[in-house]
């Protein structure tokens, strides 16, 4: 069974910081494409930033790039979204998706959306 759990959100002050992990089990890792989305009320998902473990590519939405860090720890089935300088238009609710073979760029855009999906976690920035 494929799970993709994430974890670390919470209420952060504006100009903080929060990391999201993402655990992934019941797939090969190494082939797959994992990153973040973000849904705020109203919006559509969009995707944050994106890592393809199988040829090393990123993505990282236009709106983070620079405060946004994107990793992948393929010995603990883990990809991490460090978030420094946050900012009140960050609030949403942030999913973890993945899909193989895909590239990061694509799989950002929604071109190839994941074909998994995580629970979410919610993140708040707001004084």
């Amino acid at each position: 069974e494929v799970q993709l759990v994430e974890s670390g959100g919470g209420l952060v002050q504006p100009g903080g910081s929060l990391r999201l992990s993402c655990v992934a089990s019941g797939f090969t890792f190494d082939d797959y494409t994992i990153g973040w989305f973000r849904q705020a009320p109203g919006k559509e998902r969009e995707g944050v930033s994106i890592f393809g473990n199988s040829d090393y590519s990123t993505y990282y939405a236009d709106s983070v790039k620079g405060r946004f860090t994107i990793s992948s720890d393929v010995a603990k089935n883990t990809v991490y979204l460090q978030m420094n300088n946050l900012k009140p238009e960050d609030t949403a609710i942030y999913y973890c998706g993945a899909r193989s073979f895909t590239n990061a760029r694509a799989m950002g855009l929604m071109t190839w959306p994941p074909d998994y999906w995580g629970q979410g976690t919610q993140v708040t920035v707001s004084s």
